[in-house]
């Protein structure tokens, strides 16, 4: 019985770990793939915002969480 309910609390502790988000909130899946449409209106939105559409460094082109707006002039 004992070691179930180790096994169990390890799994709830390895569940809690793969289950964080990235930075900012959201785990990747929830955010969507990044494709053409995708990638040109957020592009888009940020250049009316006056920013800078980009990749995170070392960010995967295919996740739209990997993409950031920054704001011009920073950087």
């Amino acid at each position: 019985m004992i070691r179930v309910l180790v096994i169990a609390a390890a799994f709830a502790a390895l569940s809690a770990c793969a289950s964080e988000s990235g930075p900012e909130g959201n785990p990747w899946y929830q955010i969507g793939d990044a494709n053409y449409d995708t990638v040109k209106a957020a592009s888009d939105a940020c250049t009316a915002k006056g920013g800078t559409f980009q990749l995170k460094q070392n960010g995967d082109p295919t996740h739209m969480g990997d993409y950031e707006c920054k704001p011009k002039g920073a950087s």
